[in-house]
């Protein structure tokens, strides 16, 4: 009984998903095909209508349930996280930036040295 359940629900959420995807495409063709014979508000309009039909179809399929609940649990987790003050945002903005220049004018001298001595061994000088 629950396998010819779950078979029946697969396949109410495969034409859910066919019908959500022909009301997106619906609303691309449409928006094409009255370009310009159809006002831009009435078109919006409809491409808004079609979008959110398909949007609310998808959701009562079984991805779209676990899709909600899983922004739902990313959404409480947001709430538990610390985040930091604005002078410790600048502090570790500033480490960052003198920590890249210090490497950048390592890795310069470094290849100013290699460039000499690569030259003094092939008798090129750059």
């Amino acid at each position: 009984m629950s396998a010819n359940t779950e078979t029946q629900s697969n396949s109410l959420d495969t034409i859910k998903w066919i019908v959500a995807i022909a009301l997106l495409a619906a609303a691309v063709l449409g928006n094409y095909y009255y370009g310009q014979s159809v006002s831009v508000l009435y078109r919006a309009v409809g491409v808004v209508l079609l979008i959110v039909a398909a949007g609310v179809l998808a959701g009562l399929t079984d991805k779209g349930r676990q899709f909600r609940e899983f922004a739902k649990e990313s959404r409480k987790e947001i709430r538990r996280v610390v985040w930091p003050t604005r002078q410790e945002a600048s502090q570790t903005t500033m480490i960052v930036v003198i920590a890249t220049a210090i490497i950048s004018l390592i890795l310069w001298a470094m290849d100013a040295i290699l460039v000499r001595i690569v030259g003094f061994f092939t008798g090129l000088e750059f």
